[in-house]
């Protein structure tokens, strides 16, 4: 086989970026938040502009961080600063090796967005009236206006940013109650109460779609932070500045 056929094989196995970086894997383990918000949003336009391949794993930020620290994920990536995010680990009893090595970037912004059934005829609710509905004091729709129906609080063990910041600010640090219905992720939230017409919830602001309806409430907001150890490899921080730039048209905030 002639040279140049071989050194055409070669470029084609062995395809290089801009800046010299061999396509690859990037793992990513994240939050809701960064995962409706921001990664999954950009992973197409990125994967087509760079080779890379772009691995999202929606386990949640205390296993996000804590597969960081194992080596299983490039990045951990919530909706949370880092010194809330090290004070979750510490509630959660899981200790982070040196927290001083982490490298934390802010990629985005997320707006929690309160979930109702899409028939729900409630329109605005008050931050009283939230407190009421999702701490079990307000247990029937009739008491904000809505149907006579008992209220189902459907709450997600795998977004503890998500959670955390709506029970600081809207429940003034109380923990949800009444009828509670216990989900999983922000996807699996929506499928919920999309399913049950008396269900209350909470997500980021990218999981809405048309199988919900979300209420006017008082804006709630936080950071997106995705943390790495020391300086980002060049492919993440490919991925960094292609958020920065590129992708912003195409994140939802």
């Amino acid at each position: 086989m002639k040279l140049a056929h071989l050194l055409a094989l070669g470029l084609v196995a062995g395809l290089t970026l801009a800046g010299g970086a061999a396509a690859r894997e990037i793992r990513i383990g994240a939050g809701a938040a960064p995962t409706e918000n921001v990664l999954k949003p950009i992973k197409a336009a990125f994967e087509k502009a760079t080779g890379h391949t772009l691995t999202i794993l929606a386990t949640g930020p205390k296993n996000a961080l804590a597969d960081l620290d194992k080596g299983l994920v490039e990045a951990a990536a919530a909706g949370m600063s880092l010194e809330d995010w090290l004070a979750l680990m510490k509630k959660e009893n899981v200790e982070v090796a040196d927290p001083a090595g982490l490298k934390a970037v802010v990629i985005g912004q997320d707006r929690i967005r309160v979930l109702v059934h899409k028939d729900n005829p409630v329109k605005t609710l008050s931050r009283e009236q939230l407190k009421g509905l999702f701490t079990g004091s307000l247990d029937n729709w009739q008491a904000v206006g809505g149907a006579d129906a008992p209220v189902i609080v459907v709450w997600g063990t795998l977004i503890p940013g998500t959670n955390s910041l709506f029970q600081k600010n809207i429940l003034e640090g109380a923990t949800p109650g009444g009828n509670l219905l216990e989900a999983t992720t922000a996807e699996d939230v929506r499928q919920i109460v999309a399913s049950n017409p008396e269900a209350i919830g909470i997500g980021p602001l990218a999981i809405l779609d048309a199988s919900v309806a979300s209420p006017g409430t008082p804006e709630v907001a936080r950071p997106i932070t995705l943390l790495s150890r020391g300086n980002p490899s060049p492919e993440l921080q490919q991925l960094l500045d292609f958020i920065a730039k590129e992708g912003q048209a195409l994140i939802r905030q």
